[in-house]
């Protein structure tokens, strides 16, 4: 070979498969929160047969104050003020998912129109964008700049409107800062504050506020609103579906468009179930909790844990157990108050017990043995 060095290729040794495959309960709970989390390309989940639902929150939010729905005395009072046009400092506050932002939105549309509506309205999220230099910089700057000429056939009042998203995480300076902004420049720009949690905005831009509470949608009205989304996109809702959306979005409209979406694309069929919903938003079978929570009272602890261990190994986290054996529990008529009252002062002990680190299955035998011994007392 004359000394040459001869490279032979690599190949890395083929690997051993592993012994035991995940389950289907855990397969879906890990694609839930890829997908949850935007991690899962569009491309790989998409059925080119059906219509694509991967924007059905834009295509379904309300484009006019009067389409949001099960807000009716805030719309009220929003219509009214639309009418002059002449628009206050604005606070809406209320559960993420409940049309603050979709508000928001609607009322600089039916204001500026399409067109003006791209320099006359800035919208920030405060969560991104939460420090004292935000304020200053970008917020400071869209508020002193003057308006231009209206829009033919729109109210085009001569302000701007600044849209601040989730601003109850800005840092407390940032909100002095905020403050002071909204003092200045309150003649050519207002501000629509949108927050979650009204105790944690500072009392001086709360009080230079009209304040705006959303309420968190019923069943019902979360129900009408799917089934429209649903005939607009081709699909159809089958058995237990309303009721599962409702259920594991807790009044979010939002979330339950997003587990509609979610249900489409991960099971590519027409008809979605309610054992769909419940898969992808990586909750247990209601089924199952209701089990075990039959297994606590006829005192059967041993069934009671077995059942416990095959959920934990399908894997579902123990405080999704939790919750959910919680809420089963409270809504049971035939449990009284006391007993439910000593069963859920140790789930509140086992629960902080898991955020501590400490064992799942210890924790969920723990909770089992207090609501068999409660439930047969």
């Amino acid at each position: 070979m004359g000394g040459e060095i001869v490279r032979r290729p690599i190949h890395p040794p083929a690997r051993a498969p592993r012994a035991g495959s995940r389950s289907l309960p855990a397969i879906l709970f890990f694609f839930a929160r890829r997908m949850r989390k935007g991690a899962i390309s569009s491309d790989l989940t998409r059925d080119t047969d059906r219509p694509d639902p991967s924007s059905l929150r834009n295509h379904s939010r309300p484009r006019n104050i009067n389409d949001v729905a099960h807000q009716e005395e805030v719309v009220r009072t929003l219509e009214k003020a639309l009418e002059t046009a002449n628009m206050p400092h604005m606070l809406f506050y209320g559960p993420p998912g409940t049309g603050k932002t979709t508000c928001a939105l609607a009322i600089c549309r039916q204001l500026y129109g399409p067109e003006l509506i791209k320099s006359r309205v800035l919208e920030l999220n405060a969560s991104d964008e939460r420090g004292i230099s935000v304020v200053r910089n970008k917020i400071k700057g869209f508020a002193s700049t003057a308006v231009g000429q209206g829009a033919p056939g729109y109210p085009s009042p001569p302000y701007k409107i600044l849209i601040l998203d989730e601003a109850d995480s800005m840092t407390g300076d940032a909100q002095s800062a905020l403050r002071r902004t909204m003092e200045t420049y309150s003649k050519v720009t207002r501000f629509f504050i949108l927050c979650n949690y009204i105790s944690r905005i500072i009392e001086p831009i709360a009080s230079r506020c009209a304040k705006f509470r959303f309420k968190p949608l019923g069943s019902e009205v979360m129900g009408d609103r799917l089934k429209f989304i649903a005939s607009a996109e081709g699909l159809t809702l089958g058995e237990g579906c309303y009721e599962a959306c409702s259920t594991h979005s807790g009044g979010d409209m939002r979330k339950a468009i997003t587990l509609l979406q979610s249900a489409a694309r991960l099971f590519g069929t027409a008809t979605i179930t309610g054992k769909d919903i419940t898969a992808v938003a990586g909750a247990v079978d209601e089924d199952q909790v209701a089990q075990v929570v039959e297994f606590c009272k006829t005192n059967q602890v041993d069934g009671a844990n077995r059942l416990i261990e095959s959920i934990l190994k399908d894997g579902f986290p123990g405080l999704q157990i939790i919750t959910q054996f919680a809420e089963r529990v409270v809504d049971d008529e035939g449990v009284s108050d006391a007993v439910k009252g000593k069963i859920c002062a140790r789930i509140a002990e086992a629960d902080k017990a898991l955020v501590d680190g400490a064992d799942e299955s210890l924790q969920l035998m723990a909770i089992v043995s207090t609501a068999c011994v409660a439930m047969k007392a």
